[in-house]
């Protein structure tokens, strides 16, 4: 199972705090955005990629790929032009929540396909999140 929350992270000048947005909430060039990608597992898994495509309107806060390890586990995240993709050599049952921060900077709807989540090596083991729609508006 795999879901995906985006959050507006704002500022009140001690501290960040993220807000939920709901779909088609309305942002402005320069919003900070934080994804939220759960996923949950029933059963081990070996060779997993976990993919995640971008808005138009939204651009990586960081866009070096690289491998990680956090929660338990190891991955690399691989920033594109599309979206970030997760690869997984082994991942335990559980639950695991990935992040990773975009930046609001051009002005429109916005449609955002789903999360899916796949087995490289037996394609039929797919699980889809929620499309969304994000709305950009024009800077004053």
């Amino acid at each position: 199972n795999v879901s995906r929350t985006y959050f507006k992270r704002e500022n009140d000048g001690k501290q960040w705090t993220l807000k939920p947005l709901a779909d088609g909430a309305k942002l402005e060039p320069g919003d900070q955005i934080e994804v939220h990608l759960s996923l949950r597992t029933k059963h081990a898994a070996e060779y997993v990629h976990l993919r995640d495509p971008r808005a138009a309107g939204l651009e990586p806060e960081n866009a070096v790929s690289r491998y990680k390890w956090d929660l338990g586990i190891g991955w690399y995240e691989e920033i594109r032009d599309s979206g970030t993709n997760f690869f997984f050599e082994q991942l335990p049952v559980g639950e695991y929540t990935f992040k990773y921060r975009l930046r609001a900077n051009m002005a429109g709807t916005f449609r955002v396909g789903p999360a899916t989540v796949q087995s490289m090596y037996a394609p039929e083991f797919v699980a889809y999140s929620a499309g969304a729609r994000l709305a950009i508006a024009p800077a004053d």
